[in-house]
């Protein structure tokens, strides 16, 4: 290794120590935040910087799931349902995803989470934030929540857990915003994998960025869970919805 490649490596780590803190707090692997950092400080564009990202989200999200099972009482066959039943939609459409445009790519992205942001704003109304969670479908349709993750993961490559977590809140009857972001995790762990496959197949990977990212990534996750743990469960909401509004504004 050359004295000049050490700095780098270095700033690799510390930004993916950053990044996997932040995903173990709203428990989304860190890729939430990596994608538009690495388009807007590395100039990726979309496609390498969804696949970059995959490198460090994919041994994050297996971290941070067993860091959430660890403090939460998971339901491993509803997460076994929901992790099995994305991985077809997934290995589908990551392969339509790399095919792209990568400025049409990078605006659908932006407004997924600009409009997903909105809807959990508009859920921590006092109205309905004091209102106990009930269940409104039955556990059997797990399986069809998995494959539309899967779609997400695929396309964005870190969609999947950002829309498991809300519906299993509103409609699965899960009170706490902690559980329902491990099943989160659950769920994108084997998506995350196929993904990164399918991503690397197509030379939409910088691995020299990449894996001094999953490296810091794994040091900080571990970090993120344990605060996720003590904020409110409200402010936890409140925040990963600013969160979301962020990383769109770098994506635009």
């Amino acid at each position: 290794m050359t004295a000049p490649m050490l700095p780098s490596l270095l700033s690799y780590f510390s930004l993916g120590l950053l990044l996997g803190w932040v995903g173990g707090v709203f428990g989304i692997g860190g890729g939430l935040i990596a994608i538009p950092v690495l388009g807007w400080i590395f100039g990726m564009e979309q496609q390498l910087a969804q696949g970059t990202a995959l490198l460090m989200v994919a041994p994050n999200v297996i971290l941070g799931f067993w860091r959430y099972k660890q403090r939460n009482p998971i339901d491993l066959q509803a997460a076994l349902l929901l992790a099995g039943s994305s991985i077809l939609s997934t290995f589908i459409t990551a392969q339509f995803a790399a095919g792209l445009q990568a400025h049409a790519l990078r605006m659908a992205f932006a407004c997924f989470l600009i409009g997903l942001a909105l809807y959990l704003i508009i859920e921590l109304r006092p109205r309905r934030a004091a209102r106990t969670p009930r269940r409104v479908l039955g556990q059997h349709w797990l399986a069809g929540l998995g494959l539309v993750s899967g779609a997400f993961s695929g396309i964005f490559t870190v969609g999947g857990g950002l829309v498991v977590a809300p519906v299993l809140v509103k409609f699965f009857g899960i009170a706490r915003q902690t559980t329902a972001q491990g099943l989160a995790l659950a769920t994108v762990t084997p998506s995350a994998v196929i993904a990164l496959l399918t991503y690397a197949r197509a030379g939409q990977v910088n691995w020299t960025i990449g894996l001094p990212l999953a490296a810091g990534g794994l040091f900080g996750i571990s970090w993120g869970v344990h605060l996720a743990h003590r904020l409110p469960e409200r402010r936890l909401r409140a925040l990963f919805s600013l969160l979301l509004l962020l990383a769109a504004g770098m994506l635009f």
